[in-house]
């Protein structure tokens, strides 16, 4: 079946910006890129003719990194990302718990600085007592549980330094190890329907391909059964295996060096302005070394969690000596030095703009280092190539709402981190460029998607307002009103 789009504002691509009014796809693929008239003349007859009508058309939006299963899994579970107190956060766990139809009672999204402290398990106990419990810091390293959960997990196995008996605070190693007894509580079925929803929910806000970090061998087996409308990039922790089909590929393995900036277990090299601890190196470089050799040679990429500024000295001395297009994931608190020594090497780097407001304390924690905080400018200008995710669920999915802080940097909420990095804005054309051929670079599919182009896949959005002609204030009011992957209708916005 071939269809032709036509009467269109269609941007190919945003460096070079490049844009047509019509285009012709067949199999899946962009077969023609033109005026209207040359793509009507090679129309056939059963070619189906799609009248843009004046609207704009992009790239589908390529998130370098998300978690399906968790974004899955937050979607269905208590949402307490805006809770403001430890009481609003254990009436809504009261709420929660009597419509909850599961074992484990499951919640994602609170931050201690705005609850004043850290939820504790007597706060959870107080209101779930015959149920474990399970809620996890937005972060995604740090949770609180009940002692239900404790009893159920056998914590007083668990390594000290990741755990707090006392108050149920698990980070880290700890917290993971939750997690995974959480997962196993969940059928097979269970786990279908927790991974539909979560692709449904990127698809409809333009999103057509991901980097699926941290993917457990289950969940890949569950997603080589399912019927895929999304383009998957899975990058695991526990197994390798050869796989690559049009919308699943198995791309590499994910390596934590660190953990948060929000809990303070991200390694730095001076102490936290707000705690005396330097945070947490979570491998060392020699074990680093190895696992990057081995990856190298069955051919596989590496992507390594670097946040602080001494993780990433630690990637860096790494990578230095290594051949092959790899990943760093974050690094956020980045030196001018390590910006030199990035230009230097074949790395990418997956960031997360909308961190700048999910970290919105960040300038308590690091003082004068703010500046050098998600530093996506210094990165292009030294012509190393970015690319953009959300960390999904840590950060909304929304494509709009991270090319707004990209672009803004949180000068209009009156975000403290602008005071610092106002020198690392980014314009729109940049931060698509970004979301767009860039991710599908550090993806290492730069031939395939990240830009309407005659061969590669027929995967664009259609928009109501042209994102390079609006106010940057009005960014994250953008609507995607339909999504195609392969040319087909996959999401419409009614």
């Amino acid at each position: 079946m071939n269809t032709a789009f036509i009467n269109g504002k269609i941007y190919c691509s945003f460096k070079p910006l490049k844009v047509v009014e019509a285009m012709l796809i067949e199999n899946g693929r962009i077969k023609f890129l033109g005026r209207r008239e040359e793509i009507l003349k090679l129309c056939k007859d059963s070619t189906e003719i799609v009248d843009l009508d004046g609207k704009v058309v992009i790239p589908g939006f390529v998130d370098t990194h998300v978690h399906l299963d968790e974004l899955g899994i937050f979607l269905n579970s208590l949402n307490l990302r805006d809770a403001e107190s430890i009481d609003d956060l254990k009436r809504r766990l009261k709420e929660f718990a009597k419509r909850c139809k599961t074992y484990w009672i499951i919640g994602y999204g609170w931050d201690q600085e705005l609850l004043g402290r850290y939820p504790t398990k007597n706060d959870l106990d107080e209101v779930v007592k015959d149920r474990p419990v399970l809620l996890s810091r937005f972060c995604l390293h740090a949770g609180v549980v009940n002692s239900k959960a404790i009893e159920i997990c056998e914590m007083h196995k668990f390594n000290k330094p990741f755990i707090d008996l006392e108050r149920g605070i698990v980070k880290e190693f700890a917290y993971s190890l939750v997690r995974r007894k959480v997962r196993e509580s969940f059928s097979r079925n269970e786990l279908k329907y927790i991974l539909k929803s979560a692709m449904d929910h990127v698809l409809s806000f333009g999103v057509t391909s991901v980097g699926f970090m941290g993917c457990r061998k289950e969940i890949f087996e569950i997603l080589k059964e399912m019927n895929l409308n999304l383009r998957v990039f899975v990058y695991t922790r526990d197994f390798y295996e050869k796989f690559s089909n049009c919308f699943l590929n198995v791309k590499g393995v994910k390596v934590f060096l660190d953990g948060s900036l929000g809990v303070k277990t991200a390694l730095l090299s001076e102490p936290y302005e707000d705690d005396d601890t330097c945070g947490c190196q979570l491998m060392d470089e020699y074990e680093l070394e190895k696992i990057v050799r081995d990856a190298e040679r069955k051919g596989y990429q590496v992507a390594l969690h670097a946040i602080g500024d001494r993780a990433i000295d630690l990637a860096l001395n790494v990578l230095e000596k290594v051949k092959g297009r790899n990943r760093i994931e974050h690094a956020s608190v980045l030196r001018d030095d390590q910006v030199e020594r990035l230009s230097k090497i074949d790395v990418v780097i997956s960031v997360q703009p909308h961190f700048i407001e999910g970290d919105w304390w960040i300038a308590k924690r690091l003082g004068k280092r703010t500046r050098w905080v998600y530093r996506i400018r210094s990165l292009l200008e030294r012509g190393i190539k970015v690319g953009f995710g959300t960390d999904a669920p840590v950060e909304p999915v929304n494509p709009w709402e991270t090319v707004y802080y990209a672009v803004t940097r949180g000068k209009y909420e009156g975000l403290e981190i602008y005071d610092f990095t106002r020198d690392e804005v980014i314009s729109v054309q940049d931060a698509l460029n970004c979301y767009t051929i860039n991710s599908a670079y550090v993806l290492m599919e730069e031939g395939n998607i990240g830009s309407l182009e005659v061969g590669k896949f027929a995967d664009f959005i259609i928009l109501d307002k042209d994102p390079l002609e609006i106010d940057e204030k009005d960014l994250k009011k953008i609507k995607v009103l339909k999504t195609f992957v392969n040319g087909k209708l996959v999401n419409e916005c009614y």
